[in-house]
């Protein structure tokens, strides 16, 4: 499932107004305040890359009070090397005699 991390920098005070729009919109997963660079972060989802551009351009760009933000579309999940997924099944079947 496209998956995408956004940094939003906010008007000062408007934090909790954006923060509490973000989390109506259908696939926002995660909306979070953060201390720092960025004022929120926020972990958007889709059932295609159209539908995720989509929200992020046209949903969150219409929330306001935001001055920028900062998107970082996930490519692909890490998948296991051989020697982890070797390494895991020896442990499971350790773990299992053990019991």
């Amino acid at each position: 499932m496209p998956t995408a991390f956004i940094l939003l920098n906010t008007e000062i005070g408007a934090e909790k107004q954006v923060l509490g729009a973000l989390k109506k919109i259908d696939g926002v997963e995660d909306a979070h305040n953060l201390w720092g660079v960025y004022d929120i972060i926020a972990n958007v989802q889709a059932e295609t890359v159209e539908k995720l551009k989509f929200i992020i351009t046209k949903r969150i760009g219409k929330i306001g009070r935001i001055n920028s933000k900062l998107t970082m579309i996930v490519t692909e999940k890490p998948q296991p090397t051989t020697e982890q997924q070797v390494f895991f099944e020896q442990s499971q079947m350790e773990n299992a005699l053990v019991i």
